[in-house]
């Protein structure tokens, strides 16, 4: 058994995409029309049928309030895997995003956590 599928609740999907391809990297892999929303996806280029990133709307009444809490209480919706957490702190601020946590070093592990700009805090850890 793998991972086929996880999801991330956005407040926008344009916004979201934009965010998701152009500032992270990642590459749209499906876009399939749901009546206003879509089915919309994107992937890591580095393993184009690998696990897929739904960029899911948070239009569900229980989603808000569930965002809300984590981002209040500083927990990431997800982490992503980087090869080196302070040269891509340093290449995302210089895009504009914004981090609520700085590059930490954990023993063998490195974090960030940065804000989407979709509702959502993510976190980039890199463990060695």
């Amino acid at each position: 058994m793998k991972i086929h599928l996880s999801s991330v609740f956005v407040d926008d999907q344009d916004k979201a995409l934009r965010f998701y391809t152009d500032v992270l990297g990642f590459v749209k892999k499906t876009e399939v029309p749901l009546g206003e929303d879509r089915w919309l996806t994107v992937v890591s280029p580095e393993a184009p049928d690998g696990t897929e990133l739904l960029l899911e709307p948070d239009g569900h009444p229980a989603v808000k309030p569930y965002k809300e809490a984590l981002v209040k209480d500083g927990i990431p919706a997800t982490s992503f895997a980087v090869d080196d957490v302070p040269a891509e702190f340093d290449r995302l601020r210089g895009l504009g995003v914004r981090f609520t946590q700085k590059p930490l070093r954990m023993g063998q592990v490195t974090t960030a956590v940065l804000d989407d700009t979709c509702g959502n805090l993510i976190q980039i850890v890199h463990s060695e």
